[in-house]
Parts: structure tokens; sequence; C-alpha cells
């Protein structure tokens, strides 16, 4: 079955469920829902659509994947956060 089945499976479920279950359902997920909530706020939102501008128009500083690896392990090795 496909992911976009069960989805559709779900949605018809929850709709006609009885309390008890519907709210079995949401405590096995409700972390996630409110993780994900939290982790796209309308400010984080906005930093990501202003960097991704700048990159756009080639204003953003861009390392290669040398660059980054390099500063990753040069970070390790002094102990440096």
């Amino acid at each position: 079955m496909t992911t976009e089945a069960i989805r559709k499976q779900l949605v018809d479920y929850l709709k006609t469920a009885d309390d008890k279950k519907v709210k079995a359902i949401y405590t096995m997920v409700e972390d996630e829902i409110n993780t994900q909530a939290n982790d796209w706020n309308e400010t984080f939102k906005a930093k990501l659509d202003s960097r991704s501008k700048s990159f756009a128009k080639g204003k953003a500083k861009t390392y290669s994947w040398e660059e980054t690896k390099k500063a990753a392990v040069n970070k390790a090795k002094s102990g440096s956060k």
C-alpha cells in the first residue's frame, strides 16, 4: 500500500473513529506534531527565505565541501564549539 493510500485511509478513519481512539492516536504522535510546529516558526522561515534570496542574487558567502570539511576538522582538533 502506498503512503498516499495510507494517509487517505487514516483521514477517513479519523472522521468516524470514537473520541477515545482519536485521543489515543493523537497521544502517539503529539510530541512529533508539536516539534514540527516549533521547528518552522515564522521567524525561522523568514530567515531561510532571506538567505535563499541572498544566495540566488550571488550575495551570500558560500563554502565548498572541502572548505567546510577543513573548517570542521580544525574546530574538532582545537576543541572549539
